[in-house]
């Protein structure tokens, strides 16, 4: 086996999808969103899942990894068009945080170069309060980081769902069938049948 083949990319890529999805992960746990936490959590779960095939030739762990990719692609690209404004979704609905959060995310005000400023009231710049807060400007809005992310994801995603494709129709024909009742069934020798 080469070090370029099927199975080592797709090693490396579930690698790299685990990486940026944990990165991931602690962003959206410094926002307000509960449902891309819980997905993200399950994502890491089907990934694992996934390398535990490839490394031991399970094509239904591959296979599974593969539907899992589907909705996860699907899901990336939810998320990139709730924050567009694409398709009639809003990123000002509470889709995102299940209804929970009553407040904007933590990004929205702390995000890579963001100014913010208080009241021009000297008796209010001491407050900490988020409602008074305004944030004068950011290098990049946290809309457009968590499309990025969702990039960076399809990116991963994709090449990774081609090559647990066809490592599954590769490792289909080598793995022991499975029955229902917990055993293996191994076909029989040829010296077996005459007996």
């Amino acid at each position: 086996m080469g070090c370029c083949s099927a199975r080592c990319m797709l090693i490396l890529l579930c690698c790299l999808q685990l990486i940026t999805t944990l990165e991931r992960q602690v962003f959206d746990f410094l926002g307000y969103q509960w449902a891309p936490i819980m997905i993200n959590f399950f994502h890491v779960v089907m990934v694992i899942l996934g390398l535990f095939g490839v490394i031991q030739y399970r094509s239904r762990y591959v296979f599974m990894y593969v539907l899992w990719t589907l909705l996860w692609v699907g899901w990336n690209v939810f998320v990139s068009c709730l924050y567009l404004d694409l398709g009639g979704l809003s990123k000002h609905i509470d889709v995102l945080s299940l209804g929970v959060a009553s407040h904007g995310s933590w990004w929205k005000d702390n995000g890579p170069g963001c100014e913010s400023g208080g009241l021009p009231s000297a008796g209010w710049q001491n407050q900490q309060n988020p409602q008074l807060t305004t944030v004068l400007s950011c290098w990049l809005e946290y809309p457009y980081i968590e499309i990025l992310h969702c990039i960076v994801q399809l990116l991963v995603s994709l090449p990774g769902f081609v090559y647990a494709s066809y490592i599954v129709s590769t490792f289909s024909d080598e793995e022991d069938s499975f029955h229902i009742s917990g055993d293996f069934y191994h076909q029989p020798k040829p010296s077996q049948l005459f007996l």
